[in-house]
């Protein structure tokens, strides 16, 4: 339900990553060897906030509805409010090294907190999931790929003003409606990670609103955005 970098840069939803070029090496594609480059460029630069943050895949999201997503986790837009939250005591950990820190990576935050790198990542994702850290680019390393850092989402981008929880969910809800077309509530669901009763109720919400429009296929509600509405 949600539109890709890639589909952006090349026009197309199907993926060609590598050609053969002329010394017989595989090689990204022009279009591939954009999206690779820009995934990390775009949050270095903070234009756009990346990471793991709707699930286990990892997601652009711009920075205009950073406040909203912000405000349903309930804390305040401060950069150490992950304080507020119920959390492991290695997920504080991690937390606390990002804050004193600034930026670390997988390595440096396995360093500073003294834990295995199975444990590590794996609050890496709970906290990117909470929106408590995000990706704040590469650092390069001395072999192999880069390493990709991670900072506080709160103090990386400006989320200080929070709108009501009810508003967000409308702002977040018409988003993706008006750049998917038409989905169910269940689509809702799966591009946001909300239950689907929050998410019909959202949809409906919008549908009184004006903003979107309902219909039955074949006993299945369907919801799209109404004429004139912007993604």
């Amino acid at each position: 339900m949600l539109p890709s970098l890639w589909e952006a840069i090349s026009g197309t939803r199907e993926v060609e990553w590598g050609i053969v070029d002329s010394s017989g090496r595989h090689v990204f594609t022009p279009e591939m060897a954009t999206c690779w480059a820009w995934k990390d460029e775009l949050p270095e630069r903070r234009l756009a906030c990346a990471g793991k943050h709707f699930g286990r895949w990892s997601v652009l999201i711009a920075p205009r509805l950073l406040a909203p997503l912000y405000a349903l986790t309930g804390r305040s837009g401060k950069a150490e409010d992950f304080r507020e939250d119920e959390r492991s005591p290695l997920q504080l950990e991690v937390a606390e090294a990002a804050l004193e820190e600034g930026p670390c990576t997988g390595p440096e935050l396995r360093a500073l907190v003294g834990a295995e790198k199975k444990q590590v990542d794996a609050a890496l994702v709970v906290l990117q999931r909470a929106l408590v850290l995000t990706n704040a680019g590469v650092i390069e390393q001395r072999q192999g790929w880069g390493a990709i850092a991670v900072d506080l989402l709160a103090r990386r981008f400006d989320v200080s003003t929070l709108p009501r929880e009810d508003e967000a969910r409308r702002l977040l809800a018409a988003t993706v409606l008006a750049a998917s077309g038409e989905l169910s509530a269940a689509d809702l669901g799966g591009a946001l990670g909300w239950r689907l009763k929050r998410s019909r109720e959202t949809l409906e919400e919008l549908v009184e609103l004006g903003s979107a429009r309902r219909r039955e296929h074949h006993g299945l509600a369907l919801w799209s955005a109404s004429p004139g509405t912007r993604a």
